[in-house]
């Protein structure tokens, strides 16, 4: 259905580069998408894009996971997210990976910023058909960094001590490091190559009164942006949908993307990770089921039906009979604002609800396999988890861990409890 490399639907590199930098070997190339102008509105339809760019080693080790990798400073095509992928997702970088980026608009460069090398939390369960695919690679969490034009990248792997007889030795990187950066693209993509139903999705989903009398603790659906609200291109992810039987859990993630975003950004901060997701990681759509702005607003992740029990890549081991919900930003030094707290409480009210869950309860999952938890292991989990209770990562990050509490009492409340 599509390649990893240049040779994807969708996938743009730079063409031409204006500093005088020896390039690495064999960028992927190819022809930037069309533009096509919406019938109406003042914003442009373009289709996003992902250029591929090969790390090289920036030592005199020039074997394959040589220690030190990266990318000399350069000008590339615009962009608005990054992140790093190597070819087997098996395989966990132990290092430090940091990029810098130029604005587009002012022509600065950045400090460097260091991207979260511990992602492969957020996956399809082991022996999964999405996670057998073949087509998944490894990555580090994206980074939206804003429309920039420029790039320079430097990888690290950590050192391993020394003893009396042995000297302190470099870890070694995996295989195919690359660096990809994602164009979100702008507006929602021309209906014509959707099925009719899709079509005819409206681009936002009213608040909508609970109905007491067949959910007598379904909490009232909340406002949310659909697919086609935040202008997913239908054309990127797998056909077809994949259910799991209920949701008994919702586990509450941050996108790890960081917090330099305006809350108009958001539907562009989603549109690239859902292009990371599927074009540089190999997963069938989108790993989150919701996501939350950190001005409460709520957006329809991977497709299904935001009411359906749709299978997610989000907590690996625990994606069965639960749902993934993801604040846009990174959490372990900042507060999660009060406005997105309200927005968890209000989603998971409505969406456990639906299928007779308590948020201020515990349900029971079996595993699928994980790092905390062995495959067929029943774990007694809360409704509304974080993360780290499913799988040892930092995820959602230390501050917001520490509202979940705040969310399932709102949660309760909302569901009259």
């Amino acid at each position: 259905m599509r390649g990893f490399l240049a040779s994807s639907t969708g996938v743009t590199c730079a063409a031409a580069l204006a500093l005088p930098l020896a390039p690495p070997a064999a960028a992927t190339t190819s022809p930037a998408p069309p533009v096509t102008r919406a019938a109406a509105g003042p914003e442009a339809y373009a289709a996003g894009g992902t250029q591929s760019l090969p790390l090289a080693s920036r030592s005199s080790d020039r074997a394959p996971g040589a220690a030190e990798q990266g990318l000399a400073r350069r000008d590339v095509r615009p962009f608005s997210l990054v992140g790093v992928v190597w070819d087997d997702p098996a395989t966990e970088l132990h290092g430090r990976v940091e990029v810098r980026t130029r604005a587009t608009a002012t022509g600065a460069w950045s400090g460097w910023r260091e991207l979260e090398t511990h992602n492969a939390d957020h996956a399809a369960d082991p022996g999964s058909p999405e996670s057998t695919s073949g087509r998944v690679r490894g990555a580090t969490a994206p980074l939206w960094v804003g429309e920039s034009d420029g790039v320079e990248v430097r990888v690290r792997a950590e050192t391993t001590p020394g003893t009396a007889r042995t000297a302190p030795a470099r870890s070694r990187l995996p295989g195919g490091l690359r660096i990809d950066l994602v164009d979100p693209g702008r507006a929602a993509p021309p209906p014509a190559h959707r099925a009719r139903t899709e079509a005819a999705e409206p681009a936002v989903l009213p608040a909508r009164p609970a109905r007491q009398k067949t959910k007598p603790h379904a909490g009232p659906r909340p406002r949310i942006t659909t697919r086609r609200g935040w202008g997913a291109d239908e054309k990127l992810r797998d056909k077809g949908f994949v259910y799991t039987k209920k949701v008994k859990a919702a586990f509450v993630h941050h996108s790890d993307t960081g917090n330099n975003y305006r809350c108009s950004q958001a539907p562009s901060v989603i549109r690239g990770i859902y292009r990371y997701h599927v074009n540089s990681m190999g997963w069938r759509d989108l790993g989150y089921n919701f996501l939350v702005d950190k001005c409460g607003n709520i957006y329809e992740g991977r497709a299904g039906g935001v009411s359906k029990p749709v299978l997610g890549a989000h907590t690996l081991g625990f994606n069965s009979n639960s749902v993934g919900i993801a604040v846009l930003g990174t959490y372990s030094s900042k507060k999660p604002s009060s406005a997105a707290l309200k927005a968890i409480a209000r989603l998971t009210a409505w969406k456990v609800g639906l299928y007779g869950m308590n948020p201020r309860g515990k349900t029971y999952l079996k595993s699928g396999g994980g790092n905390l938890y062995p495959k067929g292991e029943k774990v007694r989990l809360n409704v509304i988890s974080g993360h780290r209770d499913g799988f040892a990562t930092n995820c959602p990050g230390k501050k917001l861990y520490a509202k979940l509490g705040t969310a399932r009492a709102k949660a309760a409340a909302y569901q009259g409890r």
